[in-house]
């Protein structure tokens, strides 16, 4: 795999995101905002931890009266550009990145 280089030159090592953890994740959103790549989607929770699906930006649906609380989920891994703009913004730490030279093949 051949080297990355910033516009300027510089080396640089993409970062993909492989994970957010579900437990300290408070869906806020932040990191779906800044993502260029709709990597991640918004799921409905139950109280049990359950999750129940997919919450759009227009869907007024509360699963039934069963959603408890939303939470970030990696959606679309193989879009990830590696730039890790969510981890920036994300309040709880709670994402996983992995440098691509250690990623598995």
């Amino acid at each position: 795999m051949g080297a990355f280089k910033t516009r300027g030159g510089s080396d640089w090592t993409p970062s993909y995101l492989t994970d957010i953890n579900p437990t300290t994740c408070i869906g806020c959103g932040r990191c779906f905002k800044v993502c260029p790549q709709d990597v991640m989607a918004l799921y409905g929770v139950d109280a049990e931890g359950t999750i129940l699906g997919i919450v759009t930006e227009d869907d007024d649906d509360d699963f039934d009266g069963e959603l408890n609380r939303k939470i970030m989920k990696v959606e679309r891994e193989q879009d990830c550009i590696g730039c890790s703009a969510c981890s920036k913004v994300c309040p709880k730490d709670c994402q996983t990145h992995v440098p691509v030279d250690q990623l598995g093949g």
